[in-house]
Parts: C-alpha cells; sequence; structure tokens
C-alpha cells in the first residue's frame, strides 16, 4: 500500500498507515493520495467508512471488466480507467478504479502490472502543481494513462505501416507468418480500442464546466491538454482500423491475382503438351503420310514437334504466362 499527504501543496508524509487517513482528511488544506492493489473486501470496506463512498461504486470495484466511465455521487466520484500492458506479444489492458473526494485521491489498481510509480514520478516532476490538491493528482493519475495509450497506438501504426510495405515487397515473407501478424495486430487494435475510446466521454465528462473538481483556471489546460490526447488517439485507432482493413482487402486480391497466375502458367504448359500430343497422335494413325516407312519422315516430325513447342513456350514467356 502506498500513501501520500500533501499539506499546503508541500507534500508532507508517505507511507503511512491507512487507519490516519481520516485524521488527515479533517484538516482542509491535507490532499491525501493512497494506492490499493489487489485489494480484498474488507479493505475496500475500510476504505468506504473512512471516505462514505457509495456501495454501488464498492461493487463495481469488485466486479472486472467495467467499461472506462466516470460515475457522479454526492460527495465524490467514481471513475473507471485502463492502463496497457504487453506481455511479450500480448496486450493486456490493466484496470484502474479511482476514487475522487474533495481532498482525497484513490487508486485501486487491479494487479501490479499498473506502474504506480511512474505516475508518483510525474507527480513529483510536476511538483510546483501540487498546491492545486486533488485535480493536480488525477491530472498526473489521467495524463500517464493516455501517454500510456498513446505511445501503444503510436507502435500500433508503425506496425500497420511496415505490415502495408511487406505486401509489395520483391520477396515477400512467409505467407504464415505474415497472418499471425495482420491477426495479432487486429486483436491489438481491437483490445486498445476498447478502453481508448470510452476515454472521451470520461474527460470530456470532467472537463465540464458544471463539474467544479477541474473548474480551477490554473488546472483547466492541463485537462484540456489530455482530452486533446484522447481524441487524437481515437482518430488514429480508427485509422489503423481503416487500414488494417486495406491490409486485408489487399492481401485477399493479391491471393487471388497469384491463383490467376498460376492458373495461366498451368494452362500454358497444357497447351504445349497438347500440340506434340496431336502430332504424334496423328503420325500414328494406321493411314499413309509423308514420309512413312522413311527415315526423313521420322526426322520430320520430330522437328515438327520440337519447333511448335518451342514457339509456343515462346509466346507464352513473352506473354509472361510462364
Amino acid at each position: 500500500m502506498r500513501t501520500r499527504l500533501y499539506r499546503n501543496g508541500v507534500l508532507e508524509k508517505e507511507d503511512f498507515p491507512i487507519e490516519e487517513v481520516s485524521d488527515h482528511l479533517a484538516d482542509p488544506d491535507s490532499t491525501v493520495w493512497f494506492d490499493l492493489c489487489s485489494p480484498d473486501p474488507r479493505q475496500l470496506a475500510m476504505i468506504s467508512e473512512e471516505l462514505g463512498l457509495h456501495e454501488l461504486a464498492v461493487e463495481d470495484v469488485l466486479s472486472d471488466h467495467q467499461r472506462p466511465k466516470v460515475d457522479i455521487y454526492d460527495n465524490h466520484l467514481f471513475i473507471t480507467v485502463y492502463g496497457v500492458y504487453c506481455d511479450g506479444d500480448r496486450l493486456e489492458p490493466v484496470e484502474v478504479n479511482v476514487f475522487v473526494t474533495s481532498n482525497a485521491l484513490v487508486t485501486v489498481r487491479e494487479n501490479d502490472h499498473f506502474p504506480i510509480e511512474e505516475v508518483v514520478a510525474r507527480w513529483d516532476a510536476a511538483s510546483r502543481l501540487a498546491g492545486q490538491g486533488v485535480p493536480f493528482l488525477l491530472h498526473g493519475l489521467l495524463d500517464h494513462v493516455v501517454d500510456s495509450q498513446f505511445d501503444l497506438v503510436q507502435d500500433l501504426d508503425a506496425q500497420a505501416e511496415a505490415l502495408e510495405e511487406e505486401l509489395f515487397d520483391d520477396e515477400p515473407a512467409d505467407a504464415r507468418e505474415l497472418q499471425r501478424r495482420m491477426h495479432r495486430l487486429r486483436k491489438d487494435t481491437a483490445r486498445i480500442r476498447k478502453v481508448a475510446l470510452p476515454m472521451r466521454e470520461v474527460i470530456g465528462t470532467l472537463v465540464r464546466r458544471d463539474q467544479r473538481l477541474v473548474s480551477d483556471p490554473v488546472m483547466m489546460p492541463y485537462f484540456m491538454d489530455i482530452y486533446d490526447h484522447v481524441l487524437r488517439i481515437s482518430e488514429w485507432v480508427e485509422s489503423i482500423r481503416d487500414m488494417l482493413a486495406n491490409i486485408r482487402e489487399t492481401r485477399l486480391a493479391q491471393q487471388g491475382f497469384r491463383l490467376n497466375e498460376i492458373m495461366k502458367r498451368v494452362t500454358s504448359w497444357a497447351a504445349v503438351i497438347a500440340v506434340p500430343t496431336a502430332i504424334t497422335g496423328f503420325y500414328g494413325q494406321n493411314v499413309p503420310y509423308p514420309g512413312a516407312g522413311q527415315w526423313w519422315g521420322f526426322l520430320f516430325s520430330t522437328v515438327l514437334l520440337v519447333g511448335a513447342s518451342v514457339a509456343l513456350y515462346a509466346v507464352f514467356k513473352k506473354k509472361d504466362w510462364l
């Protein structure tokens, strides 16, 4: 468990017991943050009692796979967002639930794959804004979440562009490997889309004028900057989806083109074989023909067979059918 106490914009205390939270919250000049990772119902019940949280919000924490959202209650906000974690080639969203009161911020992480230390480092780097209280803490958390999504979407876009270029290489990659990469990229894009697109509604709700939490003129530009990044991510994700759809269609068109090329070659070889077959079949008939029983007749038939085959091969080769 991580805890922090800010008083009048100055970091005063860290890693104190959660039982002391109510004592610090009694001081209007204090701002408290504490973090829980995979808490049990007993810990959540203690938090709910300390902060007076709504039972539906606590119930949502215990329910997995919540949609990114903002719930507004009488004395606090409940926010659900998702960080992103890459386990090798697999992308895994990590749920983070946030309780926001007038002078307290509580983060509840699904597991330790969400790097809370990076959020703390972001707060320390912008400590000049600590005097803004809870909005300062909330901004640092959301800014980290959105930036991590932005970096991931940027990487997915680079992978999609590289995949698009490989389709037209002179020496195409292994077809099975190319198909596997396309499938993985489409799944990752679908995962990030589920957690990134609803962030427009989350940040949009927070920056509404009727939400007094971030109406402070000092913090509003910072939240609007996050909102701008969220819009860019949403547009970028949709662009990647369109690009992957085009790649898939191009891939299918290429496969159809290669199939036509194969059919042309098979047909050409069949034509080449058909002419010698016709000639030998004709000379094999039981009727007189020029050169029958003579040595030059055999020589003439052989030259005719080879010449016709070579001529057909040259014609098909010139037309790029072979």
